[in-house]
């Protein structure tokens, strides 16, 4: 079994590694799982709006947004794993795989 973790602060650049994935197992019969949002990770920044300090107590929140899927592939072939290695990824996604073995 192999679990792909994908995180992005790109939504659309997210769905669309996601959906590359989701074809290449469709095409070649693998049992998938996912994509499977998790919660979103929203960092935020609270600043200053003033940089002297002086005035009213006014603040400007900077939030960046981190999303991310989970995707299960079932038993997988060599074949399988090539053609996911060769996807293009952006620069602002990250891509995490776990080969796991399952004993039923």
């Amino acid at each position: 079994m192999v679990r792909i973790k994908i995180t992005s602060t790109n939504l659309v650049k997210l769905e669309q590694v996601c959906r590359e994935i989701k074809d290449i197992a469709e095409k070649t019969g693998t049992k998938i799982a996912g994509p499977v949002p998790l919660p979103v990770k929203r960092l935020v920044l609270p600043t200053r709006k003033s940089p002297c300090g002086e005035g009213t107590k006014t603040w400007r929140k900077h939030e960046m947004r981190i999303h991310r899927r989970l995707i299960d592939l079932g038993i997988t072939d060599q074949r399988v794993m090539r053609q996911i290695m060769r996807i293009q990824i952006p620069d602002d996604v990250a891509i995490e795989m776990a080969l796991s073995s399952q004993s039923s």
